[in-house]
């Protein structure tokens, strides 16, 4: 091995790609298999309790139907319609009235809406269990629970501000059957307490207010209930968000009413009180202008009779003095023409009236009303100048005459307008109609089972595929050799298969021959073993370091646990098969497990050789012979032919001096001269630098990383660290490949040959 820094390693080549390896990531997600799978069935089984757990929901719908403005009104004519407004109602306005306290309201007390029961005794595994629970029945009678110890049963359940949305528990005091309703029962909240009788309305007074409760039926062994008396605005909230209300199609004037809940009859009951309150107050809203009119009109038409008897008795006394007049045709103009002006005055006058009870004087209708109104009084002020130039008795008796036909004018007006508005009001139905009232379906809308278990399925694979390909991003283990060879600058020269015999055997503590020679001569790592020893053989000198006979293999790895131990057993093993003399020497003297391997006691071995004190010099001839023997000593022979074995030793204090001693170099030069390949098996690098030191004796530095598992960064920062000490790693052996469709690179090791299976 080269140590100059003309031939160190290639720099670590730096690549970055935006590019996204589908296959890689595809591969990421298949040998994570297990974690998808398990993921993919947590998701099931959370879909599945989900779906029990929660109650089915159902829906009812209604349709009303919204009209432009009431029919009864604009069959009578262009002038009653007039009268009482001719504003449209649109369906958007009311689709937001009908979710309104006011609409909503008078359901609430009617159906007690706002009183909440429930059964504090099932818990979130009787709910899975049972797949449905009891839920409250609310009635115009009162609210019912069903429980399994009996029912309950209240029928009014009023507080004051303080207890509003508070808690209180009922529970029986006797002990009577379930059916009985004569016995008493305890209200509390933790605070107060009250007692009283079923069947009877009681009014309790506590330390915060009034409580009334009227309690019909309470299950007899004690069984507590939950019952809460909602405020309106949390009642109203919770409708609400269970409310749908939408106009269907585009200006259809059609709305749809639909209401979800836990029980179909309740919900279909609710909803068609929602209706009929609506319906109940479009009604009221619809005749509360005709209703004004009238009350108007009827304020008026006493005073207008009066009047109008007045300027006839008047009339009447002037024409008994005067005698007949005849009253010329300008005159006859001049009157007629007053009158109708007069009558045109009286009918703005009572429009105006009409509109000033709901707009303002700045409304645009009341100023048209008022320039109207200024018209006819100029017309008026010139008619009056023009029949002030008649005589005396001819201007009184037009005064009189058209005093008394404007009044019998304005009287018979509105006496008509009266009547028809009476009958307008008997027939008045508002301009919302009923369509459809809500039906019991009994089909749940949710949850949808299938889909949430299939949701929930999904989601769970794809949390699982999410932490898989996260915990790969930070992991970011060793796997394809290009890949290796482009972050290291080393190339990989052998990629080693998992040997299963040895998977197999390694869960059996007392196996602990790991050679393949004898576990599984034909295995497909057995015969990658052996391409590594082609490799190394043509690529190696024929001779070592400075002429010796031994050429040296220095066997590392980044970290523990890669299977360099493993690797530098079998390549001892098949290049002894060659006939040529091979020493394994185990130079981890702090972990190393060669002696597992062999059988061998590591007591006497390289660290006892280097650290005894009474070996001299091995520099004369006259001491060879005594230098072989004591090396002897703590070298092993094995049971397999040509190799031999040189345990760690008992571990030592210092091992990283012992390995830098000239004991050690001699030991290397006298072993050199013995034996054809010595194969080194040292500590990881990361962990010490004993590899730096035993590469000053090897011909090639092997790095052992374990595919899958060894850490990529890790493996870059040991050869960097090599680099650094002008250290060439002459290649890279990929230990521990799985094989199978998962793997990129399996197809390397697809096939055998010959007996191999």
């Amino acid at each position: 091995m080269n140590t100059d820094s003309n031939s160190s390693s290639k720099p670590v080549l730096k690549e970055d790609s935006d590019e996204i390896d589908l296959l890689a990531l595809a591969l990421i997600f298949l040998r994570g298999w297990k974690f998808l799978v398990l993921f993919a069935l947590l998701g099931l089984a959370i879909g599945v309790l989900y779906s029990r757990y929660v109650n089915p929901t159902f829906q009812s719908t209604a349709l009303i139907q919204i009209d432009d403005k009431s029919q009864g009104i604009s069959a009578l004519g262009e002038n009653i319609s007039e009268l009482i407004g001719s504003e449209e109602s649109k369906a958007q306005t009311e689709t937001e009235l009908i979710k309104s306290r006011m609409i909503l309201k008078p359901v609430i007390d009617l159906l007690h809406l706002g009183i909440r029961l429930s059964d504090p005794s099932v818990n979130s595994l009787d709910r899975i269990k049972s797949n449905q629970t009891n839920t409250q029945i609310n009635t115009s009678k009162g609210v019912t629970l069903e429980t399994e110890s009996g029912q309950v049963q209240v029928y009014q359940f009023n507080v004051s501000q303080p207890y509003l949305n508070q808690p209180f528990t009922l529970t029986s005091s006797n002990n009577g059957n379930a059916s009985n309703t004569t016995g008493g029962f305890v209200l509390s909240n933790g605070f107060d307490e009250f007692k009283g009788q079923l069947g009877q309305l009681h009014r309790f007074r506590g330390s915060d207010g009034i409580i009334e409760i009227f309690v019909a039926r309470l299950p007899s062994d004690s069984h507590p209930i939950n019952i809460t008396k909602q405020s309106l605005s949390s009642t109203t909230d919770s409708i609400t968000s269970a409310l749908s209300v939408v106009e269907k199609g585009k200006q259809t004037g059609i709305i749809q009413l639909s209401l979800t809940g836990t029980n179909q009859q309740q919900v279909s009951l609710v909803l068609k009180q929602i209706v009929l309150s609506y319906i109940d107050q479009n009604k009221s809203r619809g005749s509360e202008e005709t209703t004004k009119t009238l009350s108007f009109m009827e304020t008026q038409i006493p005073m207008l009779k009066q009047k109008l008897e007045a300027s006839e008795v008047v009339f009447n006394d002037f024409r008994e003095r005067s005698g007949s007049i005849d009253i010329s045709q300008e005159s006859g103009l001049l009157v007629a023409e007053s009158s109708q002006i007069e009558a045109q005055l009286n009918e703005l006058k009572l429009k105006k009236a009409d509109l000033t009870t709901y707009y303002t004087e700045e409304h645009p209708l009341v100023i048209q009303i008022n320039d109207q109104l200024r018209v006819l009084n100029n017309r008026k002020q010139e008619i009056k100048k023009s029949i002030a130039r008649l005589p005396e008795v001819q201007r009184e008796f037009l005064k009189l005459s058209e005093d008394m036909s404007i009044n019998r004018e304005i009287y018979l007006t509105m006496l008509k307008n009266y009547e028809q508005l009476k009958i307008v009001k008997a027939g008045q139905i508002g301009y919302a109609r009923i369509i459809d009232l809500p039906i019991n379906t009994f089909k749940a809308i949710a949850p949808k089972k299938p889909l949430i278990i299939l949701l929930s399925t999904i989601l769970g694979a794809m949390l699982g595929a999410m932490l898989v390909y996260l915990r790969s991003m930070l992991k970011n283990t060793v796997k394809e050799p290009d890949r290796l060879e482009s972050k290291t600058g080393v190339p990989v020269i052998a990629t080693i298969p998992r040997a299963l015999s040895l998977t197999r055997l390694s869960k059996n503590k007392n196996a602990t021959n790991r050679l393949l020679a004898h576990v599984d001569h034909n295995s497909l790592s057995y015969e990658a073993i052996k391409s590594l020893r082609t490799h190394l053989m043509f690529s190696m000198p024929t001779q070592g370091k400075a002429g010796k006979r031994a050429r040296v293999i220095l066997i590392s790895g980044e970290s523990p646990g890669v299977g360099k131990s493993f690797i530098a057993a079998n390549l001892s093993e098949v290049f002894a098969q060659l006939t040529q003399k091979a020493l394994i020497l185990d130079a981890d003297m702090r972990m190393g497990e060669l002696h597992k391997i062999f059988k061998i006691e590591h007591k006497t071995g390289l660290a006892d050789y280097l650290s005894q004190n009474d070996i001299q010099s091995y520099s004369t001839s006259n001491e060879t012979s005594q230098t072989a023997n004591n090396i002897s000593e703590f070298v092993h022979p094995t049971t397999l032919d040509h190799i031999d074995f040189m345990p760690r030793g008992q571990q030592p204090h210092n091992p990283t001096t012992l390995l830098s001693s000239d004991k050690f170099s001699d030991l290397m030069s006298q072993l050199s001269d013995y034996y054809d390949y010595i194969i080194i098996d040292s500590p990881p690098i990361l962990a010490a630098s004993d590899a730096i030191i035993l590469s000053a004796y090897a011909d090639k530095l092997l790095m052992i990383t374990r595919h899958n598992s060894s850490i990529e960064g890790q493996l870059v920062y040991a050869i960097n660290q090599l680099t650094k000490d002008h250290v060439q790693v002459d290649g890279i052996v990929l230990n521990d490949v799985q094989q199978g469709i998962m793997n990129k690179y399996s197809y390397h090791y697809s096939y055998a040959y010959g007996n191999n299976k």
